[in-house]
């Protein structure tokens, strides 16, 4: 395989635009009545700042970790000079089964806002699934809509950050109306009962932040695209957090204030509804809204569109998986067949129907959590096997923040398991993770018989020398300076 690169072009705007559109998407307009209706409203609150803390920890190290090896895959990476290949492979797995869960889930969202845009719009029957008609037209809105954000990313990154801003402004616009809104025409009797289902309705929450909050991570992936000084990528990353954090939090609160339990449970699409009754039941205003929800689906799928494909790109040239999906596209410079790989499960998505969002959500939230409890962990281990590798963004914290993220990694994986109250579905949830896994250890293994573990070693440590090298040449020209 040819040596081929990425080039730098991504400035602060796009970075920010990428990990802030990515985190958003569209499940704050269609998942926070669940939210609401799950925990309550101050519950749903609490969950977010639960789920938040354990996305702040998680990003402190991951800002650490991209600053110091700024190369495609993130993940792939760390865990590599911390435990190794297998472990590296383990995870990068794992987050692409986040990755490629979020860019699927958008897809079965796109037909489900036409709903409210366009009523009764869905005909054609096909078949049923889990008690839900899926039509040739529902179907098609999503397949229509997966072919055409797959072009945007085969076209180039500086195309999809451009196109990720104008569609993040919008967003912003729709969400300062609904908080401005509410703020006036809401009152907190609405918000009662405070807490729902106890402790277990919390929780229940809880499992859904990863798959709301993933897209911080998305800026590693995309780090040898980004033309910035290193210390500046885990500065980017974080305020991409805490803008997420507070993005969530006042949603909830919005709709909370606006529409009254039972009107959420009757509610197709809640935060909709909020907009419209927050301004005097204008059915334009529900529209501007779902307009802004749109465009968090379009800004999110585009977001991991870019993290799914470095990722398996970074995999690729690793010798873990079929090189042939570690090409670069000769104009565009993007790797085109890791695109089109995901576009063809993300397409085949919306054939499932609308009970694939809440499985896609709970089956791609483990995946994240299992990624980010092993970067976490490598934050850990390398802050003691490698103590003087150059870190531009340098917690003070020390190994303290990297255990407290090991730990929260850990503890929400465990609300996955059986027994749990918030466990994944059986069979259709627990499905989608086998079914992965296999997929995996079936790559995994014929990719290493073909390359050789000794190819795929060397090439991992050629790249981090190669970033290490660089970003000491740095450091001694920073001093000097």
């Amino acid at each position: 395989m040819s040596e081929n690169r990425f080039i730098k072009t991504l400035g602060n705007r796009d970075v920010l635009t990428l990990a802030f559109g990515a985190m958003i998407g569209w499940g704050w307009v269609v998942t926070a009545g669940l939210w609401i209706t799950e925990a309550g409203s101050l519950g749903a609150i609490l969950a977010f700042v639960i789920g938040g803390l354990l996305v702040t920890f998680v990003g402190l190290t991951y800002a650490e970790l991209a600053s110091a090896l700024p190369l495609a895959g993130g993940e792939h990476v760390y865990s590599f000079k911390a435990m190794g290949r297998v472990a590296s492979f383990i995870t990068t797995w794992a987050i692409i089964l986040g990755y490629v869960s979020v860019v699927a889930f958008e897809a079965v969202a796109l037909p489900t806002v036409f709903e409210y845009l366009i009523p009764n719009y869905s005909m054609g029957y096909l078949y049923t699934v889990a008690d839900w008609d899926v039509t040739i037209t529902w179907a098609g809105v999503g397949v229509i809509g997966s072919i055409f954000i797959a072009w945007i990313n085969y076209r180039g990154i500086k195309f999809s950050t451009a196109a990720m801003f104008i569609l993040t402004l919008l967003i912003l616009i729709a969400g300062v109306l609904l908080i401005t809104g509410s703020s006036f025409s809401g009152n907190t009797q609405n918000m009662q009962p405070l807490f729902e289902k106890g402790m277990a309705g919390i929780l229940t929450v809880v499992i859904m932040t990863p798959f709301m909050f993933v897209g911080f991570d998305v800026i590693p992936q995309a780090a040898e695209e980004i033309k910035l000084p290193q210390k500046q990528i885990g500065k980017l990353l974080i305020v991409s957090v805490i803008m997420a954090i507070v993005w969530y939090i006042a949603v909830i609160f919005g709709v909370s204030r606006v529409l009254s339990p039972s009107e959420i449970a009757q509610s197709n699409l809640v935060t909709a509804d909020a907009m419209a009754k927050a301004f005097g039941d204008s059915q334009m205003m529900g529209n501007l809204l779902v307009l802004g929800g749109i465009g968090g689906i379009l800004t999110s799928w585009i977001g991991f569109y870019v993290g799914g494909s470095r990722a398996i790109y970074a995999l690729a040239r690793a010798g873990m998986l079929p090189k042939s999906l570690g090409e670069l596209h000769p104009k565009y410079n993007t790797p085109h067949k890791a695109i089109l790989l995901i576009a063809v499960l993300s397409t085949a998505a919306p054939l499932l129907g609308r009970p694939a969002l809440v499985w896609l959500v709970d089956a791609g939230g483990l995946g994240l959590v299992v990624a980010w409890f092993m970067v976490a962990l490598s934050f850990v281990i390398l802050r003691k096997k490698a103590p003087d590798m150059y870190r531009p963004f340098r917690l003070h914290g020390g190994t303290a923040i990297g255990w407290i993220a090991v730990f929260m990694s850990l503890g929400v994986s465990i609300l996955y398991m059986p027994g749990m109250p918030s466990a994944l579905i059986w069979p259709y949830e627990w499905a989608i993770v086998f079914a992965w896994i296999v997929l995996g250890f079936v790559f995994y293994k014929t990719s290493m018989s073909k390359y050789g573990t000794e190819y795929s070693n060397k090439h991992m440590n050629d790249e981090i020398a190669r970033v290490i090298t660089y970003d000491n040449q740095t450091d001694i020209k920073e001093k000097s300076s």
